[in-house]
């Protein structure tokens, strides 16, 4: 096995094109967040990004995307964002943690939404969760119907809202694909005010995030884009999505609402016509990430995809002293995830400091 590590923006076309071949021969990896245009746009905002060529016989066996920072310790490629991460490699191939973080330079790999069938990292797995996948293989109103029997209540009750919406506010339109750029600075606003009231960081609050993501809107391919989808009343934006496809899969990623309208649930309604016109350009599936404590994600849900966390360590002295300095944080939230008590606590708690913040601002 040889490793070439080289930067994002060095790949060749012949390597893009052994890249894309081995995500459709894997149906697993299609994951946008795992394509060479996410890659290499990560690669123009990130000074630490990295690619490992891994090649055996004549050609490439599988690519390993990674970000490089001091001592030795690499973690998954725009860690803070992606929602998932791993090697994608050709059918068949075998690779070695311990070999391959060592051609890569480094002690450790973390990594926080590993896509399945990783058998390499496995044993370092310490967290395992479940991402929400709505099934849109059969088409949308084979997905509707299958909701309709999970989600009764649901479903029901976000098509009232809809309907009202509409007697109320004016007619509802819907854009699988908006290239404004003004409407895309409002759907960064509304999420940043999100995060505010939740008490999160604010992911639009990196300028590297903001530049991300403009540049990832700025691709429309056959093989990857990141669409804007809008929802309008009466030609208003009310909720918005940002989010990232391959030709099979859409992810979910931003998405937001005017809060003016969130007696409607305007970011439900959003959804459902976001999986309608999805399913319609042959998106096979939707991606919502981690599902846990979200309780529209587990209503929408046709499946789930396992996603785990963890940290690969090679035998080595810079292992050792990470693991020293980590292990400990790393226990606690494990614990809190664990416990249903402690992660509902941690989460109002959250959630008052978000509300205290947005009062001050207002102020």
């Amino acid at each position: 096995m040889r490793i070439d590590v080289i930067r994002p923006g060095e790949l060749g076309p012949a390597e893009v094109t052994a890249w894309r071949a081995m995500q459709r021969a894997t149906p697993h990896l299609a994951n946008p967040f795992l394509s060479p245009d996410f890659v290499i746009a990560m690669g123009e905002v990130s000074a630490g990004a990295r690619v490992a060529v891994i090649s055996e016989g004549s050609g490439p066996a599988g690519f390993f995307p990674f970000e490089r920072h001091s001592g030795g310790v690499g973690t998954a490629l725009g860690a803070w964002v992606s929602l998932c991460q791993g090697v994608v490699h050709a059918p068949g191939a075998e690779f070695g943690a311990e070999a391959l973080l060592r051609g890569c330079g480094l002690h450790v790999w973390e990594f926080g939404c590993l896509v399945g069938g990783q058998p390499w990292f496995q044993p370092f797995e310490v967290l395992r969760q479940e991402a929400v996948v709505l099934d849109l293989a059969g088409g949308y109103p084979a997905y509707l119907e299958g909701l309709r029997e999970r989600s009764p209540k649901f479903l029901k009750s976000t098509l009232y809202k809809e309907r009202k919406l509409g007697r109320d506010a004016g007619e509802l339109t819907f854009d699988f694909a908006v290239r404004d750029e003004e409407q895309f600075r409002l759907l960064r606003r509304w999420k940043s005010e999100q995060y505010l009231r939740m008490g999160r960081p604010d992911r639009f609050g990196r300028p590297w995030v903001v530049e991300l993501a403009e540049r990832l809107h700025a691709i429309d391919t056959a093989d990857f884009a990141g669409p804007l989808s809008m929802l309008y009343c009466d030609g208003r934006p009310v909720a918005g999505h940002f989010g990232l496809r391959s030709d099979t899969t859409l992810v979910g990623w931003f998405p937001a609402y005017d809060p003016a309208f969130a007696r409607y649930s305007p970011g439900l309604i959003q959804h459902l016509r976001m999986a309608e016109a999805a399913a319609a350009t042959g998106i096979r599936s939707m991606d919502l990430g981690v599902g846990t404590g979200s309780e529209y994600k587990e209503a929408l849900r046709s499946r789930g995809e396992p996603v785990t966390e963890g940290c690969v360590r090679r035998r080595s002295a810079g292992a050792a002293a990470h693991w020293l300095r980590s292990a400990p944080v790393r226990r606690v939230r494990q614990f809190i995830l664990d416990t249903p008590a402690l992660y509902g606590a941690a989460d109002r708690a959250m959630k008052r400091y978000g509300g205290l913040r947005t009062r001050m601002r207002a102020r």
